[in-house]
């Protein structure tokens, strides 16, 4: 690799000398609101809407726009309280304009009771229906009773009984008078009925029948046995007249039934003429009636007096009433918004309950309820991506509603065969809805990429910006927001100053001083922090000092594990120099988050190096503590190693680097600057200074790169230096890529403007490498060796130097006598 002072657009060796700490301007970018006129949020007019989400906006749009199928919305983004308000309000909107979906109801399938039928209605006539069909009920149970009770039913009963037992008497009087004039009688006994000689009305005993004459007695007997062929035909005939007596009793009920029937069901065909599904099963429930009448005149006492009381699933007459499953009776414009924060499969698709009764499970169509698909059916249903994902079978099932364009009643026993229980089959509903989920980033790529199916069903993707550009314009925007979440939360209201904090803290959180977080949830709580303390003090208004307590109290609540690092510190038990130099020693900066709150702590990294195969040995890696990111940086600067040094020769180093006194996983190459020059120092034998600290990562043509966690990186070790005395030497080296990401503390601030710490921003390590030795790197001249004297020149000496010993040791190995 070519050096940067090969490069055509390299700084020379006196630039790069003359790197200078940050101004007290590039440290933190002060609010711009002066677009805009006011003391206080109350003068400000509260922002409505959204900024800074165009793309996400368009993305609703389309989705409202468009109705053809798999057109369906997910969105991303880090507020999910910002995506959801966002997506409900335009939803609801957007629902306004739609057409109000139907009722829907279920009600008995008289050909197969256990699919029930689902039936449509013009929304808000689904209620009345069920109204109607209760009402229908209650009146015949009352009136078919006391039809079938009347004087008139009960005599036109009479005559057809009376009817058929005449036909019985009369049959069996001529039989009589025939025996009888025969001189037998026609007896009836517990075994039926027979056929014995008589003599003068009286029956002739069988001791006397046997002492007659054999002539006589068969005489007697071929009587009988023609007597007993009409006597069998008499009562074969007696089921056929039973029959008939059924027959025209069972008609007798029909046509009493049809006339009490017609005129209920027929005042409600009026009103529901013109829809057929209705009429067809209005006239089912007519001929069911009519058909099964017995159900309201042959009830037993205890029915008839506990109703559904005496029967846990209901009783016979229930099979005419209606489960109103989905009503819009209160609903008249408009489309359904429904979010289910729950989406178990059953609460998704709906479920069939069931009730124990004399010890099975039973159920019937008025046991079935409804689940979100179908309360939001014709309209918009807003479901949270992992609860739909972490709950068995609903993102299935989910899927399988959106194909089918319908919905179907799952019950999540029976599809893993924990039940044999007989259920029912409930008509499936047509589905036609938007669905809209809700999740981060990761869940939606990870789904993406598990699932090919996800594109297919959520084909519109509506991601939500973090942060935009800070512009005086868009800082009065979040202004204007501050006094939207002021009016909302009923805060009191906030001056200028605390107005320009809130603004300024807004873009530390996105960690760049060019661009403004959108997470009106961080906003929110920090206002509603900063409010308690003004009503603490009595203040009219939240002022800056309110909400700078409320950021400092928000960090002091998770400083525990922070206060504990400095404590280990400053007491020497971790050991972290902030003065003096020492050799392949230096203080790398990372960062933790605890509690929501990130800070900044020290660490030393140390470095050791000898003659050896070229290689650089990661301690950390080694014993499994140290990331793949990590082990990687450590990597790159064995090939920054070859590819600036010793370049004619095979790199003959040994260097072991380590995170010194790191007892848990290291991960990251936010230090690899830090090692590089840790690593540099020990092969120049060159002492770096103490009181530096160093982030950034590197590439193998030695460029500093931009890290995370600037802010906290630098007030960490600050922390430390101020605890211990600032020198007004102790300083920070960051990538000068982070510049643009600075929104420091004040009281660090304070300290650059005053020359007692200071921030240095590099681009390479040229130019960092010089800041920590305090030595010029130098540069190859025209005779291809660093310039004399530089840290360059020192560590390729010590490399050739290394090479020689290599070079002796395998010569003096190739004198030695074998085994010797």
């Amino acid at each position: 690799m070519a050096s940067n002072s090969e490069k055509s657009d390299s700084k020379t060796n006196s630039d790069i000398g003359s790197v200078k700490p940050l101004s007290s301007e590039q440290l933190r970018r002060r609010a711009d609101l002066s677009t805009l006129d006011f003391k206080t949020t109350r003068d400000l007019t509260p922002l409505k809407g959204l900024m800074g989400q165009r793309r996400a906006i368009d993305a609703i749009d389309v989705a409202t726009g468009i109705e053809n199928v798999g057109f369906n919305l997910f969105v991303l983004g880090a507020s999910e309280r910002l995506a959801r308000e966002a997506v409900t309000v335009t939803l609801k909107g957007s629902a306004q304009n739609r057409p109000t979906p139907p009722d829907w109801i279920y009600v008995n399938n008289f050909k197969e009771q256990h699919k029930p039928t689902a039936i449509a209605f013009p929304a808000g006539r689904g209620a009345s229906f069920a109204e109607a069909m209760e009402g229908l009920v209650d009146d015949l149970m009352a009136a078919l009773p006391a039809v079938f009770q009347s004087d008139e039913y009960q005599a036109q009963r009479s005559a057809v009984d009376e009817k058929y037992q005449n036909l019985q008497g009369e049959a069996f009087a001529e039989l009589q008078k025939k025996a009888s004039e025969k001189q037998i009688a026609l007896l009836r006994t517990p075994m039926g009925f027979a056929l014995v000689p008589s003599r003068d009305g009286k029956v002739v005993p069988p001791e006397e029948f046997n002492n007659l004459d054999e002539e006589e007695r068969n005489k007697i007997q071929a009587v009988i046995k023609e007597l007993e062929t009409e006597l069998e035909h008499i009562i074969r005939q007696i089921p056929r007249w039973e029959k008939q007596r059924r027959e025209e009793t069972k008609h007798l009920n029909s046509e009493t039934t049809q006339a009490a029937v017609d005129p209920e069901i027929d005042e409600i065909l009026a009103d529901y003429s013109d829809l057929p599904r209705v009429v067809e099963y209005l006239e089912a429930v007519r001929e069911d009636l009519v058909k099964n009448v017995a159900i309201f005149i042959l009830r037993d006492e205890e029915a008839a007096q506990g109703g559904e009381q005496s029967y846990p699933t209901g009783n016979a007459f229930d099979l005419y009433k209606v489960n109103l499953l989905v009503s819009r009776a209160d609903h008249y414009k408009g489309a359904p918004v429904v979010e289910e924060l729950h989406p178990t499969l059953s609460n998704l698709t709906g479920r069939i309950e069931h009730i124990a009764a004399q010890g099975v499970l039973a159920t019937n169509f008025r046991l079935i309820k409804a689940g979100a698909l179908h309360r939001a059916n014709g309209g918009y249903l807003l479901l949270d991506a992992r609860g739909l994902l972490t709950e068995a079978f609903s993102w299935t099932a989910l899927k399988r509603a959106l194909r089918s364009r319908t919905i179907k009643i799952e019950d999540i026993n029976q599809l893993i065969g924990l039940t044999s229980t007989i259920s029912l089959e409930p008509e499936p509903i047509p589905l036609d809805l938007k669905v809209v989920l809700f999740g981060d980033r990761y869940t939606y790529y990870l789904l993406s990429l598990l699932d090919p199916e996800l594109q297919e069903h959520f084909k519109l993707l509506a991601d939500f910006e973090d942060s935009m550009e800070r512009t005086p314009e868009s800082e009065a925007l979040m202004a204007r927001a501050v006094a939207s979440i002021i009016e909302r939360e009923q805060l009191k209201s906030m001056d200028r100053a605390g107005v320009e904090l809130v603004v300024e803290n807004s873009a530390r959180l996105v960690e760049h001083s060019g661009k403004l977080g959108l997470s009106p949830d961080q906003v929110r709580d920090l206002l509603v922090e900063a409010n308690h303390y003004a009503n603490k003090t009595e203040r009219e208004v939240i002022s800056r000092n309110d909400v700078q307590k409320a950021l400092d109290q928000r960090i002091d609540r998770a400083s525990r594990v922070r206060e504990l690092l400095q404590e280990q510190v400053l007491k020497k038990v971790a050991l972290i120099d902030t003065e003096g130099s020492r050799v392949g020693q230096i203080n790398g900066l990372s960062v933790m988050k605890i509690a929501g709150e990130s800070f900044g702590h020290p660490t030393r990294i140390t470095c050791r190096v000898r003659p050896g195969a070229g290689k650089v040995v990661d301690i950390e890696r080694e014993v499994e503590m140290g990331g793949p990111i990590h082990s990687k940086g450590v990597l790159i600067l064995s090939g920054f190693l070859a590819g600036h040094f010793a370049l004619n020769t095979p790199m003959s180093v040994q260097a072991s680097l380590v995170f010194e006194q790191s007892y848990g996983g290291v991960d990251g190459d936010s230090a690899s600057s830090a090692e590089l020059y840790a690593l540099l120092s020990a092969l120049a034998d060159v002492p770096i200074r103490q009181d530096l600290a160093v982030t950034g990562s590197v590439n193998q043509h030695g460029d500093v790169q931009a890290i995370a966690g600037a802010n906290e990186k630098i007030e960490g070790f600050f922390d430390i230096c101020k605890a211990r005395g600032l020198t007004g030497t102790q300083a920070v080296l960051i990538p000068a890529s982070n510049v643009q990401h600075l929104m420091l503390r004040a009281d660090v601030i304070a300290a650059c403007e005053e020359g007692s710490f200071a921030i240095y921003p590099v681009s390479t390590i040229d130019e960092g490498l010089e800041l920590v030795t305090g030595k010029p790197v130098g540069k190859r001249e025209d005779d291809g060796q660093f310039t004399e004297g530089s840290v360059y020149r020192m560590i390729e000496d010590r490399l050739k130097a290394f090479t020689q010993v290599r070079k002796s040791l395998a010569e003096d190995g190739k004198g030695e006598k074998p085994g010797s």
